[in-house]
Formats: C-alpha cells, structure tokens, sequence
C-alpha cells in the first residue's frame, strides 16, 4: 500500500484564504515589532533640559547628569569640548546657595542656577577657565546646568524662565531648603 499524499490545505478551505491568513499574521507580525520599537525609542534614557523662555520659545539640551558627590565634585573639569546643544546638570539633595570653581576646567561655561521650583533664580556667564574663584549666586538653588559659556546669552535665557526635565531621575532630590533640614548632633 502506498501512503497518501497529505493535502497542502485543510477539507473545504481554498489556497485564497489560507494565503490571506499568512498575510494577516504576517502584517500582525509587522505592527507588533513596530510598537515595540517605537516604545524602546520612547523608553531610551536621553536625559535633556528643556529651557521655556517668556516668549514661549523652547531650548532643549542634552545632559549629563551629576547626582552623586564624586559626579558633581568632578563635573566638567579636564573637559576640552562641548556642544552648543549639551551640558551638564548638578542635582542636590537640598536647596541652598551652592557655589562652583572652574578649576581644572579649560572651558568658558555659562552657570545656569535652578530653584526646587524649576525657574532660573541666577546666571554667571562667561565662567573664566581654570579660576578657583567662588562662583554663586545670592538665591538658593537645588540644580546648576553649566554650558558652554555664551550660550545663556545667545539664547536670551533669563532669570524666571521655566525648566522642564525629560529622562531625568529625581528620586534621590529631596526638594528641601537647607532651612528645613534637622541637623542632629
């Protein structure tokens, strides 16, 4: 006895609907990889800082993020190059004055001082390379962005613009005023 051929296609069911079923699964396929992609790209971490001046204009930067002692005592020092597009934003566990060097920086950097709030409460333009003079501002601030020095000007950033952050971690950011801190002796 000679075994018979399996029929390609089930009892009652033509080659059209079983070509339309592997089309429907493969654009399902197709959708399902797509979503999924998108949603990485969504997910990435890009960290930006997003400046709203009182025209309503928008400047988005690129950062790196500071948010450790050893990251912030270290932050652009040693650094020969930026983009007009990047710098680098401190976060600090309180809000207070906080003060700045440029040493060891060969850069020009622009300080951009942030209250809990997220407005500009202060700007040092121009920062001098290598100075180990202190830098601050007379107004409590818990996130510093430096970038390159300049740039708050050639983008008319003033003290009251809004910040947005995306892509940015706060849960180690208290959002207290050294004012409200216990200290225990």
């Amino acid at each position: 006895m000679v075994p018979q051929k399996a029929h390609p296609f089930p009892p009652g069911e033509s080659k059209e609907l079983v070509t339309k079923l592997i089309c429907h699964h493969r654009f399902s396929l197709i959708a399902c990889l797509l979503a999924l992609s998108l949603g990485l790209f969504a997910c990435r971490s890009d960290p930006r800082v997003v400046i709203r001046g009182k025209g309503g204009g928008e400047l988005s930067l690129r950062v790196e993020v500071a948010d450790t002692p050893a990251k912030r005592e270290l932050g652009l020092q040693y650094r020969d190059d930026l983009g007009d597009d990047q710098g680098m934003l401190f976060l600090f566990p309180i809000e207070r004055v906080q003060t700045f060097w440029m040493k060891n920086t060969p850069l020009s950097l622009d300080l951009i001082f942030i209250g809990s709030h997220r407005k500009v409460v202060g700007i040092i333009h121009e920062a001098i390379p290598f100075s180990t003079v202190s830098l601050s501002v007379p107004v409590p601030s818990q996130f510093v962005l430096e970038v390159k020095g300049g740039l708050a000007r050639r983008n008319f950033i003033e003290v009251g613009d809004t910040i947005r952050f995306e892509g940015i971690p706060l849960e180690n950011v208290g959002g207290k005023r050294e004012s409200q801190i216990s200290l225990k002796k």
